[in-house]
């Protein structure tokens, strides 16, 4: 399988709509793409994540302008999509930062709003509520979950990933440049101990004076990083091998060994209907 990693910058001083603009402009013309099995975006790239003061005005029903790029993405390219996550306002008003995975045809294949609000440095705490389920999509023959960001310091809903069956994690982000090191810790670690593929696709750029990692990844089941970027904008690709995590898993089948009861604080589903 072929992966393309998407990492966008969203300067403070442009426009939603013109950088939905602007991004659909990249990925129609990145020829490459046209070999690519599937295709991630980092974390609220259209409202900017450090844009705390515009959440409100800049959030979309589920139903609204990023998905429905995403959808025309897919269908396009004849890939899976993942669209990184956006600011979705639900029928109650709640706001969420909320991620979705598109099949080749356009369909939503997967949905997960962020269950760990990020406190340190960040209003995500105060203006957004948490999502509650995690689960796994079929990605070209490979079970893949999505997580985001700040997820990742929380390996039990890794091991909730893996319980629903996954052995691949999306993990679109905005990790700043001062916490790079962790950034490439955890990918890896989230990797070596769910014995899964970690994709990860972070932001780059700077956001209200916060500069954001890039670097994002490709992290196999044992450990070992397929790729890695840079900081600037633009495209990285990986294959991989959709077999690797049931090899590793057969011949080192720690998983199996777990002995502490599995007590997950979060719902579970095989697979998003």
């Amino acid at each position: 399988m072929q992966i393309a990693l998407l990492q966008i910058a969203s300067p403070d001083a442009e426009s939603v709509a013109d950088r939905l603009a602007r991004v659909d402009g990249m990925v129609r013309a990145e020829s490459a793409l046209s070999g690519a099995d599937f295709l991630v975006l980092p974390e609220m790239w259209t409202a900017g994540y450090f844009s705390f003061d515009e959440y409100a005005a800049r959030a979309e029903p589920f139903e609204g302008p990023t998905l429905a790029a995403a959808r025309g993405w897919a269908r396009d390219l004849g890939a899976v999509v993942h669209l990184g996550s956006f600011v979705e306002v639900d029928n109650a008003g709640r706001l969420h930062n909320t991620s979705v995975v598109i099949r080749p045809d356009g369909v939503v294949g997967n949905v997960y709003r962020k269950v760990h609000l990020f406190g340190y440095g960040s209003r995500e705490t105060q203006l957004l509520t948490p999502g509650e389920t995690v689960g796994a999509s079929d990605v070209h023959g490979l079970s893949t979950g999505i997580t985001t960001c700040y997820d990742l310091r929380f390996p039990e809903l890794f091991r909730s990933l893996v319980d629903a069956g996954a052995e691949m994690a999306a993990v679109c982000a905005a990790w700043p440049e001062a916490r790079l090191a962790h950034w490439r810790l955890f990918t890896t670690v989230r990797a070596v101990e769910q014995q899964m593929y970690v994709v990860a696709v972070n932001a780059v750029g700077a956001q209200t004076g916060v500069t954001l990692g890039g670097h994002s990844r490709v992290v196999d089941p044992t450990g070992q990083v397929v790729v890695e970027a840079g900081q600037d904008e633009g495209f990285t690709y990986a294959d991989i091998d959709t077999e690797l995590p049931r090899k590793v898993r057969a011949e080192f089948p720690a998983l199996a060994d777990r002995r502490w009861p599995a007590t997950p604080a979060l719902k579970n589903t095989k697979e998003f209907a």
